[in-house]
């Protein structure tokens, strides 16, 4: 008697609804489960049969639940669904085994049923999730990937597979080197390895083969998906296509190539006339040739940078091209990474120029013993630069103003707004620009 009550007990707690019936389906024992699950109480299903549960297109369910009870069979937890007393659907998994009475004969069935609606609902909401990915994925414009932590590709996008033509699947691992320009593949693969070992953003420029077997330039990156400890779970990556960008790139380069031979031709006739119309005066065709030089040099540096931003220390070199080697040792060049707008170089370019023409002949370069310094540095939102020569021979303040003090100090301050300060000390001349950071940096001319 204890152990029938313990199993009772059992029957009457338990949170699955557990229903015993006979061979023709009618319903035997009723716990309070099955009422929570489907509405019912035992009052309303004890008598009644099994089958006001199951849903009109699947009661060949139940007869194929009762000839496997029949045989002996147990019926192993199979999802399904079922109706409530309201008429509703509810998912559930069920399990049926035969009951025997003390001879050893089939007389009924013993059914437990759960409620699996939050497991389907969650199932569903994960399908519907992966759907959208799908859906997004299949139609953004990039090829898309995933892989694994260690960089092994599982997964690829439609666009993948409508661009490279190759059979799906074919390229998952690191099989995705088959689809790679042989001249770029092993300098590719290099940075990709190397950047999943370290776990940083993959990013690369590289052909990729298409169906017909052209190739087109894709811009490709990978940024690494991580848990809530920080530990990489996959990489997402794309390939965009910049075919077009490239070459429209090109185009420009070859452009602005052009304008400058142009330009330079315009600059020699320019040349040829001022020695036309100054042939008497040898030292001011030297002046304007320098010039006429620097600017040149300034004009072959914005070319190769495409006319955007250019380095201080790229701008100083191209302008200290000038000097000799022996005069060139003797100038130290010291400062860290600034970029200058197009419209900055050309002036700080030119002061630089008339700078060095001047410390060569008159100043510290006109001697071995003479020295110049020219750094820059960022300090309060200003770039400063100065130019310092020592050990030279004592400057002069010229008598007069001509248009080298032009170049060197009221072209910046005027079209940089900058304080700039022009120093004939004993020691050696010292020049000073400040401007703000932003007017230096700022790509308008």
């Amino acid at each position: 008697m204890l152990v029938e009550a313990h199993l009772s007990a059992i029957i009457q707690s338990s949170d699955d609804a557990i229903i015993s019936k006979d061979l023709n389906g009618t319903v035997l024992s009723w716990n309070p489960a099955a009422t929570r699950i489907f509405g019912f109480t035992e009052a309303q299903m004890v008598g009644q049969s099994i089958r006001k549960l199951i849903p009109a297109d699947r009661q060949s369910e139940e007869d194929d639940i009762i000839a496997r009870v029949v045989r002996g069979e147990r019926v192993k937890s199979f999802d399904t669904l079922r109706c409530r007393k309201d008429g509703t659907r509810i998912p559930v998994s069920i399990t049926v085994s035969p009951v025997y009475d003390k001879a050893g004969n089939i007389v009924g069935a013993s059914k437990i049923a759960r409620d699996i609606s939050a497991r389907v609902e969650g199932q569903r909401a994960q399908q519907e999730s992966e759907a959208r990915f799908r859906m997004l994925a299949d139609n953004i414009t990039q090829l898309a990937w995933v892989a694994g932590a260690s960089g092994s590709i599982g997964w690829y996008n439609k666009r993948w597979y409508d661009y490279t033509g190759v059979p799906e699947g074919s390229t998952d691992g690191w099989g995705w080197d088959k689809v790679h320009h042989p001249d770029h593949v092993e300098r590719v693969m290099d940075h990709f390895v190397r950047s999943m070992a370290a776990g940083s953003e993959w990013e690369d420029t590289f052909p990729l083969r298409a169906h017909d077997g052209s190739y087109r330039w894709f811009l490709s990156r990978a940024l690494p998906i991580r848990d809530d400890e920080g530990q990489i779970l996959y990489w997402f990556g794309t390939n965009t296509d910049v075919t077009e960008m490239l070459e429209k790139e090109e185009q420009i380069r070859v452009l602005l190539m052009e304008v400058n031979h142009r330009s330079k031709n315009l600059l020699a006739v320019v040349q040829a006339l001022a020695r036309r119309s100054g042939g008497n005066d040898p030292e001011f065709l030297q002046r304007f040739e320098s010039r006429l030089s620097s600017l040149a040099a300034n004009q072959d540096l914005l070319v190769r940078r495409g006319w955007s931003t250019i380095d201080m220390a790229e701008l100083a070199n191209a302008q200290m091209a000038i000097l000799a080697p022996e005069s060139r040792a003797q100038v130290q060049v010291v400062g860290h990474q600034m970029m200058l707008s197009p419209r900055a170089a050309e002036i700080i370019g030119m002061a630089l120029h008339e700078l060095a023409t001047n410390a060569l002949k008159y100043g510290a370069l006109s001697t071995p013993s003479g020295n110049v310094s020219l750094s820059w540095e960022e300090r309060d939102d200003c770039f400063c630069m100065e130019w310092r020569e020592s050990g030279g021979p004592a400057p002069r303040e010229p008598e007069r103003s001509g248009f080298g003090t032009t170049l060197i100090r009221h072209i910046p301050a005027r079209s940089l707004n900058a304080d700039v300060t022009l120093d004939y000390a004993p020691a050696g001349v010292r020049w000073v620009l400040t401007c703000s950071i932003e007017t230096a940096r700022k790509l308008a001319s």
